[in-house]
């Protein structure tokens, strides 16, 4: 085959539409980046001589190159999360600095942000409406953010700067993604698994096969366990083995800590060249620079908020430590008095099963996945007014597993789509969950037809595959899970805005962009919504009632604890953007060690390097940002209140303001700031009352 074919037939190219993964290969990495960009430049270079401060002048050609990057680039990036192996990674590895270069080149455009800024001063201004004026100030913002206003050196330097933090993002990323990998426990004797539940056995057989016991099953093992977190948690939870929970659980908080893995030097090195960085835009530390475009309008307000939540939980999680030591006292145990935290997970879930009766195993049986998917398909409907429907077969997918979905409005029409890809593939898939964008709503207008391109989401999950003949049952923070990533979805396809630069999630400050996951997840407490899911998979036997009551009461169990380990990392997170600085008197451990003082009730283990495998802050967007999950939970716990407040048994009230919802947090996007979009949705500023409320921190 010669180049040519191989160049002319790459998928990576096409651009628009649906990505084609069932032909996607490694290979075509590097030749579809090579010829994108070397088009891409030659575009900009042409819009950089003729460029007019006027929307079709300027906005229009300018969205036309970001967006073909953004969709090879998103192509890419997406299987690095779903789909990855070394050749993929060595294609990525290779075009990622030319991506940034050219990322850079753009967002430096001194021409292009001339134009910006006098389509902001010109008389066409005043006859935009706010989602083409957020738009043009986000463009100004970012440029500026980006480094257009530096020459010379300055420039260069903070052009290296960004490649090389692109760099180490992803090295982090790996080794994390390599260190879970590499360590695993075989257990090969009955009293090695003693107190693990059947979905773990089965799991933990699996994973022996996997890797070469070809025989193994889940009553006589071998039985492999991982640092995967559906292998490793339940693990921490159920096992009744205190020294293998201590192994297991210094494997896990050492992740990527030492020998040729060891992120340390990473952690250090990124966060001096965050504060350099800082330093060339002018502002006094990293911190600044993240807040410039959220919602928090400075370090004092994200403080501020984060030490009343830490004043309102602290003394609540010391008091549920107490509790625990009495409970672990009271089932006759030596290490009661002395709870290690190999311990925590064990005992917190032993006092749950007593205080509430009922595992987190014992309700699998009643989520399975195609049955959650109905309830919360259900609920969008009751909600919002929009239909769900499968569409399998109408999109090339990753992997057999992957799904599509429709969605439709109340008169049929179709309004989006979305792939779900629900479980676990640890050999090539990163944990946690996500939703990220296919492709984005947009008026797209070609040989003079103007029409509305469809958004396309894509929700990843880490859910227990069906194993041995049965489908795929969930554990309810599975199912919240599930909730809280299709809250991003709506956000993402229910916009109604035309402008791509501002639809769904794009141009919604980061602080306020998990207000619609976090939103979902109150639903799942919801009675109505509940019962309209959860049904035994084999008896089709409803939840029973007590089920549900013990669900609620178990909602705010160790709640304290769980918020401050929320404001632990938050914190922590700030102090080393804001204030520490590399080659002081304290590393980021020693950092670490400091904020946990006040921040958790257990100081950490002196070889727990926690920080090591903090991808948020280190490879992925969360830097000087991971309070915007407080933050955004203050939003979306006082958007719920809306609902409790008219009633959420009363239908046609949850119907009109649900369409409130939609109207406002769900269609406007990124065309208005999200505090005046939460004014229009609530009437007034959020209250940080609804969340305590909720976590039964203050009286109801």
């Amino acid at each position: 085959m010669s180049v040519n074919a191989i160049i002319t037939d790459n998928p990576l190219l096409k651009g628009s539409g649906l990505p084609d993964f069932a032909n996607i290969k490694p290979e075509h990495v590097v030749p579809a980046f090579n010829q994108l960009l070397a088009e891409l430049e030659q575009e900009l270079t042409k819009l950089e001589a003729d460029v007019q401060p006027s929307w079709n002048g300027l906005v229009e050609p300018l969205e036309k190159i970001t967006e073909r990057l953004s969709w090879s680039w998103g192509v890419v990036n997406h299987l690095m999360g779903v789909k990855n192996n070394p050749q993929l990674r060595e294609g990525f590895e290779t075009v990622q600095p030319h991506v940034v270069q050219f990322s850079n080149k753009l967002g430096q455009s001194q021409p292009i942000y001339n134009a910006f800024k006098a389509l902001a001063a010109s008389d066409a201004w005043n006859g935009f409406d706010s989602a083409q004026q957020r738009i043009v100030q986000a463009a100004i913002r970012d440029a500026e953010l980006s480094g257009v206003g530096l020459q010379g050196e300055a420039r260069d330097r903070f052009n290296n700067i960004q490649m090389e933090l692109a760099e180490l993002s992803t090295k982090f990323s790996n080794h994390v993604l390599d260190a879970t990998k590499a360590f695993s426990l075989t257990l090969t004797k009955k009293e090695e698994v003693d107190g693990l539940p059947p979905s773990l056995l089965s799991l933990a057989a699996q994973a022996a096969r996997d890797t070469g016991s070809e025989n193994a099953t889940p009553e006589n093992g071998p039985w492999r366990i991982t640092l995967d977190f559906p292998s490793y948690y339940p693990f921490m939870q159920y096992s009744t083995r205190r020294d293998l929970r201590e192994v297991l659980y210094k494997a896990y908080v050492s992740r990527a800590a030492g020998g040729v893995l060891d992120n340390n030097p990473i952690i250090e090195r990124i966060l001096q060249l965050r504060q350099e960085l800082a330093e060339l835009l002018g502002y006094k530390t990293y911190a600044e620079v993240s807040l410039a475009s959220k919602m928090a309008p400075n370090v004092e307000a994200v403080e501020k908020l984060l030490e009343e939540l830490r004043g309102a939980s602290y003394d609540a999680a010391v008091k549920e430590l107490e509790e625990l030591k009495a409970f672990a006292a009271s089932q006759g145990v030596a290490e009661a008095n002395d709870l290690k935290h190999w311990d925590i997970a064990f005992w917190a879930e032993r006092q749950r099963e007593e205080k509430f009766a009922f595992t987190a195993e014992e309700l699998r049986p009643y989520f399975p996945l195609p049955q959650v998917l109905d309830g919360l398909f259900g609920l969008v409907k009751r909600l919002f007014g929009v239909s769900v429907t499968p569409a399998d077969g109408q999109a090339p997918v990753w992997h057999e597993d992957v799904r599509y979905f429709q969605i439709a409005d109340e008169t049929g029409k179709a309004i989006a789509y979305f792939y779900l890809d629900p479980y676990s593939r640890p050999a090539e898939k990163r944990g946690g969950a996500w939703m990220d964008i296919c492709i984005n709503r947009g008026k797209v207008t070609e040989n003079g037809v103007s029409q509305t391109r469809l958004p396309v989401a894509y929700l990843v999950c880490n859910q227990t595959p069906p194993v041995d003949g049965k489908p795929s049952l969930m554990t309810f923070a599975e199912v919240e899970t599930l909730f809280h990533e299709f809250g991003h979805g709506l956000h993402h396809m229910l916009t109604k805005v035309d402008y791509t630069s501002a639809a769904g999630i794009n141009n919604v400050e980061w602080d306020a962009v998990e207000l619609p996951s976090q939103f979902m997840e109150n639903w799942c407490y919801d009675k109505a919504t509940l019962f309209g899911m959860a049904r035994h998979y084999e008896t089709g036997e409803l939840l029973p009632e007590h089920y549900y009551q013990k669900l609620l009461a178990a909602k705010n169990y160790m709640s304290g604890s769980a918020t401050l380990r929320q404001l632990h990392f938050s914190l922590l997170d700030i102090e080393l953007h804001h204030r520490y600085h590399s080659g002081g008197g304290e590393t980021p451990k020693d950092v670490r060690d400091r904020i946990a003082k006040t921040t958790t009730v257990i100081p950490p283990l002196p070889e727990d390097a926690f920080l090591c495998a903090f991808s948020h802050i280190f490879a992925g967007g969360y830097a000087a940002g991971y309070y915007s999950y407080k933050w955004a939970e203050v939003l979306s716990a006082d958007a719920f209140a809306a609902f409790e407040e008219v009633g959420l048994e009363n239908e046609q009230a949850v119907k009109t303001t649900g369409k409130r919802y939609r109207d406002t947090v769900l269609a406007l996007g990124g065309s208005q700031h999200p505090m005046e979009v939460f004014k229009f949705f609530r009437g007034r500023e959020p209250s940080t009352e609804a969340l305590l409320r909720h976590n039964g921190l203050i009286a109801a």
